[in-house]
Protein backbone atom coordinates (compact mmCIF):
# COMPACT_ATOMS: atom_id res chain seq x y z
CA UNK A 1 0.00 0.00 0.00
CA UNK A 2 3.02 2.65 0.68
CA UNK A 3 4.11 1.38 -2.84
CA UNK A 4 0.94 2.01 -4.42
CA UNK A 5 0.99 5.80 -2.50
CA UNK A 6 4.50 6.56 -3.10
CA UNK A 7 3.87 5.92 -6.90
CA UNK A 8 0.65 8.07 -6.82
CA UNK A 9 2.33 10.87 -5.24
CA UNK A 10 5.32 10.34 -7.91
CA UNK A 11 2.84 10.71 -10.79
CA UNK A 12 1.20 13.78 -9.24
CA UNK A 13 4.44 15.51 -8.94
CA UNK A 14 5.07 14.73 -12.37
CA UNK A 15 1.83 15.81 -13.98
CA UNK A 16 2.24 18.92 -11.96
CA UNK A 17 5.37 19.87 -13.22
CA UNK A 18 3.98 19.12 -16.94
CA UNK A 19 1.57 21.59 -15.90
CA UNK A 20 3.58 24.28 -15.16
CA UNK A 21 5.63 23.78 -17.61
CA UNK A 22 3.18 24.26 -20.20
CA UNK A 23 2.45 27.63 -18.13
CA UNK A 24 5.35 29.19 -18.96
CA UNK A 25 5.19 32.61 -20.21
CA UNK A 26 7.48 33.30 -23.54
CA UNK A 27 10.63 35.04 -22.74
CA UNK A 28 10.59 38.82 -22.83
CA UNK A 29 12.67 39.07 -26.14
CA UNK A 30 9.85 36.88 -27.98
CA UNK A 31 7.48 38.80 -26.76
CA UNK A 32 9.24 41.97 -27.77
CA UNK A 33 9.83 40.67 -31.58
CA UNK A 34 6.02 39.49 -32.06
CA UNK A 35 5.39 43.34 -31.21
CA UNK A 36 8.25 44.07 -33.69
CA UNK A 37 6.80 41.50 -36.59
CA UNK A 38 3.06 42.89 -36.00
CA UNK A 39 4.12 46.59 -36.15
CA UNK A 40 5.85 45.41 -39.26
CA UNK A 41 2.17 43.63 -40.46
CA UNK A 42 0.54 46.78 -39.84
CA UNK A 43 2.64 48.51 -41.85
CA UNK A 44 3.14 46.32 -45.14
CA UNK A 45 0.11 44.01 -44.85
CA UNK A 46 -2.81 45.85 -42.73
CA UNK A 47 -5.52 43.88 -45.03
CA UNK A 48 -4.66 40.12 -45.51
CA UNK A 49 -7.39 40.56 -48.41
CA UNK A 50 -4.70 42.22 -50.94
CA UNK A 51 -0.82 41.53 -48.87
CA UNK A 52 -0.24 38.32 -47.16
CA UNK A 53 2.69 38.50 -44.29
CA UNK A 54 1.92 35.42 -42.08
CA UNK A 55 4.92 34.80 -40.06
CA UNK A 56 5.59 33.22 -36.69
CA UNK A 57 8.62 33.08 -34.67
CA UNK A 58 9.74 30.46 -32.29
CA UNK A 59 12.76 30.08 -30.07
CA UNK A 60 14.59 26.84 -30.80
CA UNK A 61 17.34 27.18 -28.10
CA UNK A 62 19.34 30.39 -28.89
CA UNK A 63 17.86 31.08 -32.24
CA UNK A 64 14.89 32.04 -33.30
CA UNK A 65 13.29 30.31 -36.30
CA UNK A 66 10.93 32.08 -38.53
CA UNK A 67 8.53 30.32 -40.95
CA UNK A 68 5.23 30.63 -42.69
CA UNK A 69 4.42 32.58 -45.90
CA UNK A 70 4.37 36.09 -46.84
CA UNK A 71 4.14 37.89 -50.51
CA UNK A 72 5.27 41.72 -48.99
CA UNK A 73 9.33 40.50 -49.37
CA UNK A 74 10.14 44.05 -48.71
CA UNK A 75 8.64 43.53 -44.93
CA UNK A 76 10.51 40.47 -44.41
CA UNK A 77 13.81 41.95 -45.12
CA UNK A 78 12.57 44.68 -42.25
CA UNK A 79 12.25 42.44 -39.67
CA UNK A 80 15.39 40.18 -40.71
CA UNK A 81 17.20 43.21 -40.92
CA UNK A 82 15.92 44.40 -37.25
CA UNK A 83 17.00 40.53 -36.23
CA UNK A 84 20.13 40.62 -36.95
CA UNK A 85 20.91 44.51 -36.24
CA UNK A 86 19.65 43.06 -32.34
CA UNK A 87 22.28 39.85 -32.78
CA UNK A 88 20.02 37.40 -32.98
CA UNK A 89 20.43 34.07 -34.60
CA UNK A 90 18.14 33.67 -37.41
CA UNK A 91 16.46 30.66 -39.01
CA UNK A 92 14.21 31.94 -42.10
CA UNK A 93 12.13 29.12 -43.13
CA UNK A 94 9.59 32.18 -44.65
CA UNK A 95 8.01 31.37 -47.82
CA UNK A 96 7.84 33.86 -50.24
CA UNK A 97 5.49 34.07 -52.78
CA UNK A 98 5.91 34.11 -55.84
CA UNK A 99 7.22 30.55 -54.43
CA UNK A 100 8.95 28.22 -56.52
CA UNK A 101 5.63 25.86 -57.28
CA UNK A 102 4.90 29.03 -59.79
CA UNK A 103 8.07 28.35 -61.83
CA UNK A 104 7.52 30.13 -65.27
CA UNK A 105 3.80 30.25 -65.28
CA UNK A 106 3.55 33.62 -63.72
CA UNK A 107 0.69 34.53 -65.15
CA UNK A 108 -3.28 33.14 -65.11
CA UNK A 109 -5.72 34.91 -67.59
CA UNK A 110 -9.34 34.25 -67.38
CA UNK A 111 -10.61 31.69 -69.91
CA UNK A 112 -14.54 31.62 -68.87
CA UNK A 113 -16.94 34.46 -69.87
CA UNK A 114 -16.57 34.52 -65.48
CA UNK A 115 -13.94 32.66 -63.21
CA UNK A 116 -15.17 32.04 -59.74
CA UNK A 117 -12.26 33.01 -56.84
CA UNK A 118 -12.04 31.44 -53.84
CA UNK A 119 -11.33 32.14 -50.22
CA UNK A 120 -9.63 28.39 -50.28
CA UNK A 121 -8.38 25.91 -52.60
CA UNK A 122 -11.57 23.78 -52.95
CA UNK A 123 -15.18 24.01 -54.62
CA UNK A 124 -17.24 24.28 -52.02
CA UNK A 125 -15.30 27.31 -50.15
CA UNK A 126 -16.68 30.77 -50.25
CA UNK A 127 -16.76 32.63 -53.36
CA UNK A 128 -14.89 35.58 -52.97
CA UNK A 129 -14.71 37.71 -56.03
CA UNK A 130 -15.01 36.66 -59.90
CA UNK A 131 -12.57 37.88 -62.99
CA UNK A 132 -13.37 38.51 -66.25
CA UNK A 133 -12.72 36.83 -69.76
CA UNK A 134 -9.60 38.26 -70.55
CA UNK A 135 -8.26 39.84 -67.51
CA UNK A 136 -4.81 38.67 -66.12
CA UNK A 137 -4.21 37.81 -63.04
CA UNK A 138 -0.72 36.88 -61.05
CA UNK A 139 0.13 33.22 -59.83
CA UNK A 140 1.74 33.07 -56.63
CA UNK A 141 1.19 29.39 -55.89
CA UNK A 142 0.24 26.45 -57.02
CA UNK A 143 -1.06 23.57 -55.42
CA UNK A 144 -2.15 20.56 -57.37
CA UNK A 145 -5.07 22.32 -59.62
CA UNK A 146 -5.36 25.28 -57.99
CA UNK A 147 -3.61 28.75 -57.97
CA UNK A 148 -3.36 31.30 -55.57
CA UNK A 149 -3.68 34.57 -57.70
CA UNK A 150 -3.83 37.83 -57.39
CA UNK A 151 -6.79 40.17 -59.47
CA UNK A 152 -6.17 43.47 -60.71
CA UNK A 153 -7.84 45.08 -57.61
CA UNK A 154 -5.21 43.41 -55.54
CA UNK A 155 -7.26 40.49 -53.98
CA UNK A 156 -5.63 37.49 -53.26
CA UNK A 157 -7.55 34.54 -53.71
CA UNK A 158 -7.80 31.02 -54.65
CA UNK A 159 -8.98 29.92 -58.63
CA UNK A 160 -9.25 26.54 -60.20
CA UNK A 161 -7.54 25.56 -63.44
CA UNK A 162 -10.78 24.99 -65.46
CA UNK A 163 -11.16 29.07 -65.03
CA UNK A 164 -7.72 30.23 -66.20
CA UNK A 165 -5.14 29.97 -69.03
CA UNK A 166 -1.36 30.08 -67.45
CA UNK A 167 1.10 31.96 -69.09
CA UNK A 168 4.73 32.83 -68.98
CA UNK A 169 5.82 36.49 -68.71
CA UNK A 170 6.39 36.62 -72.72
CA UNK A 171 3.32 35.04 -73.57
CA UNK A 172 1.11 37.31 -71.34
CA UNK A 173 2.89 40.14 -72.95
CA UNK A 174 1.67 39.36 -76.07
CA UNK A 175 -1.33 38.57 -75.11
CA UNK A 176 -1.68 41.96 -73.59
CA UNK A 177 -0.45 44.02 -76.55
CA UNK A 178 -2.40 41.92 -79.12
CA UNK A 179 -5.96 44.22 -80.55
CA UNK A 180 -8.89 43.45 -78.43
CA UNK A 181 -12.62 43.83 -78.37
CA UNK A 182 -14.88 44.08 -75.51
CA UNK A 183 -18.41 43.10 -74.84
CA UNK A 184 -20.99 45.78 -74.55
CA UNK A 185 -24.00 43.34 -73.91
CA UNK A 186 -25.47 41.96 -70.91
CA UNK A 187 -25.27 38.68 -71.89
CA UNK A 188 -24.48 36.57 -74.69
CA UNK A 189 -22.31 34.17 -76.69
CA UNK A 190 -19.30 33.41 -78.73
CA UNK A 191 -20.10 31.18 -81.52
CA UNK A 192 -18.08 28.01 -82.83
CA UNK A 193 -18.83 28.88 -86.42
CA UNK A 194 -20.13 32.89 -88.58
CA UNK A 195 -23.37 31.25 -88.73
CA UNK A 196 -24.27 31.62 -85.01
CA UNK A 197 -25.24 27.58 -84.74
CA UNK A 198 -22.93 25.98 -82.51
CA UNK A 199 -22.13 27.73 -78.96
CA UNK A 200 -18.61 27.99 -78.22
CA UNK A 201 -18.90 29.71 -74.90
CA UNK A 202 -20.75 32.32 -73.00
CA UNK A 203 -20.30 36.07 -72.40
CA UNK A 204 -20.67 38.97 -70.02
CA UNK A 205 -20.64 42.33 -70.35
CA UNK A 206 -16.79 43.86 -69.89
CA UNK A 207 -15.24 40.47 -71.13
CA UNK A 208 -12.17 40.87 -73.87
CA UNK A 209 -11.22 38.93 -76.53
CA UNK A 210 -8.16 39.13 -79.10
CA UNK A 211 -9.97 40.27 -82.15
CA UNK A 212 -8.53 38.04 -85.26
CA UNK A 213 -10.80 40.54 -88.04
CA UNK A 214 -14.18 40.24 -89.49
CA UNK A 215 -16.28 37.20 -90.99
CA UNK A 216 -19.79 38.10 -92.30
CA UNK A 217 -20.74 40.27 -89.50
CA UNK A 218 -19.05 38.61 -86.73
CA UNK A 219 -15.77 38.92 -85.17
CA UNK A 220 -13.48 36.48 -85.25
CA UNK A 221 -11.84 36.37 -81.86
CA UNK A 222 -9.15 33.93 -79.99
CA UNK A 223 -9.47 33.08 -76.60
CA UNK A 224 -6.61 32.88 -74.13
CA UNK A 225 -6.42 28.62 -75.04
CA UNK A 226 -6.13 29.98 -78.76
CA UNK A 227 -10.15 28.57 -79.36
CA UNK A 228 -11.50 30.62 -82.18
CA UNK A 229 -14.55 31.62 -82.10
CA UNK A 230 -17.07 34.16 -83.53
CA UNK A 231 -18.81 37.11 -82.14
CA UNK A 232 -21.93 39.53 -83.34
CA UNK A 233 -19.90 42.32 -85.14
CA UNK A 234 -22.59 44.60 -83.48
CA UNK A 235 -22.17 43.16 -79.59
CA UNK A 236 -18.41 44.31 -79.31
CA UNK A 237 -16.29 47.15 -79.83
CA UNK A 238 -12.23 47.51 -80.46
CA UNK A 239 -11.03 48.04 -76.85
CA UNK A 240 -8.45 50.41 -77.34
CA UNK A 241 -11.24 52.81 -79.40
CA UNK A 242 -13.78 52.33 -76.45
CA UNK A 243 -11.41 52.87 -74.05
CA UNK A 244 -10.45 56.62 -75.21
CA UNK A 245 -13.57 57.40 -76.18
CA UNK A 246 -14.92 56.40 -72.63
CA UNK A 247 -15.35 59.95 -70.77
CA UNK A 248 -15.79 58.92 -67.00
CA UNK A 249 -18.66 61.02 -65.35
CA UNK A 250 -21.71 60.64 -62.88
CA UNK A 251 -24.23 59.71 -65.82
CA UNK A 252 -21.90 56.78 -67.42
CA UNK A 253 -21.68 55.56 -63.82
CA UNK A 254 -24.99 55.69 -63.10
CA UNK A 255 -26.20 54.66 -66.45
CA UNK A 256 -24.51 51.37 -66.33
CA UNK A 257 -25.90 50.98 -62.86
CA UNK A 258 -29.41 51.14 -64.25
CA UNK A 259 -28.27 48.96 -66.83
CA UNK A 260 -28.00 45.66 -64.35
CA UNK A 261 -31.17 46.59 -62.66
CA UNK A 262 -32.74 42.97 -61.54
CA UNK A 263 -29.53 41.17 -61.82
CA UNK A 264 -29.41 38.84 -58.83
CA UNK A 265 -27.41 39.52 -55.67
CA UNK A 266 -24.92 37.17 -55.45
CA UNK A 267 -21.92 36.67 -52.32
CA UNK A 268 -18.93 36.99 -53.77
CA UNK A 269 -20.33 38.07 -57.99
CA UNK A 270 -18.57 40.98 -59.54
CA UNK A 271 -20.57 40.42 -62.96
CA UNK A 272 -23.59 40.36 -64.79
CA UNK A 273 -24.13 36.71 -63.75
CA UNK A 274 -24.64 37.84 -59.97
CA UNK A 275 -23.10 40.55 -58.05
CA UNK A 276 -22.87 41.60 -54.60
CA UNK A 277 -23.14 44.91 -53.57
CA UNK A 278 -19.56 46.34 -53.43
CA UNK A 279 -19.15 44.20 -57.09
CA UNK A 280 -22.27 46.09 -58.38
CA UNK A 281 -20.30 49.28 -57.82
CA UNK A 282 -16.93 47.72 -58.70
CA UNK A 283 -18.85 46.66 -62.48
CA UNK A 284 -20.62 50.14 -62.71
CA UNK A 285 -17.20 51.78 -62.09
CA UNK A 286 -15.01 49.11 -64.18
CA UNK A 287 -17.11 49.95 -67.39
CA UNK A 288 -16.17 53.70 -66.90
CA UNK A 289 -12.70 53.08 -67.10
CA UNK A 290 -11.89 52.60 -63.69
CA UNK A 291 -10.68 49.44 -61.16
CA UNK A 292 -11.68 50.44 -57.47
CA UNK A 293 -11.21 47.95 -54.25
CA UNK A 294 -13.64 45.04 -53.99
CA UNK A 295 -15.25 45.01 -50.69
CA UNK A 296 -17.57 47.78 -49.24
CA UNK A 297 -15.44 48.17 -46.22
CA UNK A 298 -12.50 48.92 -49.00
CA UNK A 299 -13.86 50.92 -51.12
CA UNK A 300 -14.74 53.22 -48.29
CA UNK A 301 -11.07 54.41 -48.01
CA UNK A 302 -10.17 55.05 -52.12
CA UNK A 303 -11.59 58.59 -53.37
CA UNK A 304 -12.30 62.06 -51.44
CA UNK A 305 -14.78 62.81 -48.74
CA UNK A 306 -17.91 63.66 -49.67
CA UNK A 307 -20.82 64.75 -47.53
CA UNK A 308 -19.10 64.80 -43.95
CA UNK A 309 -22.23 66.03 -42.42
CA UNK A 310 -24.39 62.91 -43.13
CA UNK A 311 -27.18 64.80 -44.62
CA UNK A 312 -26.97 64.09 -48.21
CA UNK A 313 -26.52 67.39 -49.74
CA UNK A 314 -23.68 68.14 -52.40
CA UNK A 315 -23.78 64.48 -53.33
CA UNK A 316 -23.31 64.19 -57.09
CA UNK A 317 -24.36 61.33 -59.54
CA UNK A 318 -22.10 58.00 -59.34
CA UNK A 319 -20.67 59.02 -55.59
CA UNK A 320 -20.67 56.14 -53.42
CA UNK A 321 -22.74 55.79 -50.10
CA UNK A 322 -22.18 53.68 -47.56
CA UNK A 323 -23.53 51.91 -44.49
CA UNK A 324 -23.42 49.74 -41.81
CA UNK A 325 -22.68 50.07 -38.31
CA UNK A 326 -21.32 53.79 -36.56
CA UNK A 327 -18.49 53.85 -34.29
CA UNK A 328 -19.05 53.86 -30.75
CA UNK A 329 -16.69 54.45 -28.19
CA UNK A 330 -15.89 50.86 -27.80
CA UNK A 331 -16.25 49.63 -30.85
CA UNK A 332 -14.85 50.67 -34.33
CA UNK A 333 -17.29 51.77 -37.64
CA UNK A 334 -17.86 48.49 -39.69
CA UNK A 335 -19.05 49.19 -43.85
CA UNK A 336 -21.19 46.34 -44.62
CA UNK A 337 -23.22 47.75 -47.68
CA UNK A 338 -22.57 50.17 -50.54
CA UNK A 339 -24.53 52.12 -53.41
CA UNK A 340 -24.47 54.27 -55.65
CA UNK A 341 -26.12 57.68 -55.78
CA UNK A 342 -28.48 58.58 -58.86
CA UNK A 343 -29.57 62.18 -57.82
CA UNK A 344 -32.86 63.40 -56.65
CA UNK A 345 -32.47 61.53 -52.72
CA UNK A 346 -32.53 58.44 -54.82
CA UNK A 347 -29.52 55.73 -54.82
CA UNK A 348 -29.23 52.14 -56.71
CA UNK A 349 -27.42 49.09 -55.01
CA UNK A 350 -27.29 45.48 -54.97
CA UNK A 351 -29.63 44.17 -52.57
CA UNK A 352 -31.73 40.83 -53.04
CA UNK A 353 -30.93 42.19 -56.32
CA UNK A 354 -30.24 45.71 -58.33
CA UNK A 355 -32.57 47.78 -57.49
CA UNK A 356 -32.83 51.96 -56.65
CA UNK A 357 -34.05 52.92 -53.22
CA UNK A 358 -34.94 56.43 -51.63
CA UNK A 359 -34.15 58.53 -48.40
CA UNK A 360 -37.14 60.40 -48.83
CA UNK A 361 -39.59 59.15 -46.39
CA UNK A 362 -42.67 60.40 -48.79
CA UNK A 363 -41.05 57.85 -51.78
CA UNK A 364 -42.74 54.95 -52.62
CA UNK A 365 -38.90 53.42 -52.90
CA UNK A 366 -38.02 54.81 -49.46
CA UNK A 367 -35.71 52.66 -47.63
CA UNK A 368 -35.67 53.60 -44.03
CA UNK A 369 -33.45 51.03 -42.93
CA UNK A 370 -30.03 52.00 -45.16
CA UNK A 371 -31.09 55.71 -44.59
CA UNK A 372 -30.78 55.42 -40.89
CA UNK A 373 -27.27 53.18 -40.89
CA UNK A 374 -25.90 55.64 -43.46
CA UNK A 375 -22.27 56.16 -42.62
CA UNK A 376 -20.89 58.55 -45.41
CA UNK A 377 -19.97 59.05 -49.10
CA UNK A 378 -17.10 59.01 -51.29
CA UNK A 379 -16.26 60.85 -54.34
CA UNK A 380 -14.01 58.74 -57.31
CA UNK A 381 -14.58 60.66 -60.08
CA UNK A 382 -11.82 63.66 -60.44
CA UNK A 383 -9.23 61.49 -58.25
CA UNK A 384 -7.10 58.34 -58.27
CA UNK A 385 -6.65 57.91 -54.67
CA UNK A 386 -6.95 54.22 -54.17
CA UNK A 387 -7.87 53.35 -58.02
CA UNK A 388 -6.80 52.75 -61.03
CA UNK A 389 -7.42 52.68 -64.68
CA UNK A 390 -8.32 49.43 -66.80
CA UNK A 391 -5.54 48.94 -69.07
Amino acid sequence: MKLQSLGAICVLIILTVGLLDGCVEPPESMIHWTQVKDSIQAIYAPDKRVAWFDVELKQDGKQLLLSGVTDQQEALQVLLSKLHDAGETVVNQVTVLPDSSVGDMRYAVVNNSVCNIRSEHRHSAELATQALLGMTLKVLQRLEEWYLVQSPDGYISWVDHGGVQLMTGSEQLKWSKSPKVVYLRNYGNAYGDTQGTTVLSDLVLGDCLVRRGTVDGMVEVQFPDRRIGYVPIDEVADFRTWRESVVPSGELVVAYAQSLLGSPYLWGGTSTKGMDCSGFTKMAYLMNGYIIPRDASQQVHAGTVVDPNLTFEGLEKGDLLFFGRAATDSTRQRVTHVGLWMGDSTFIHSSQQVRISSVDSNALQYDEFNKNRYLGSRRYLGTMVGISHWY
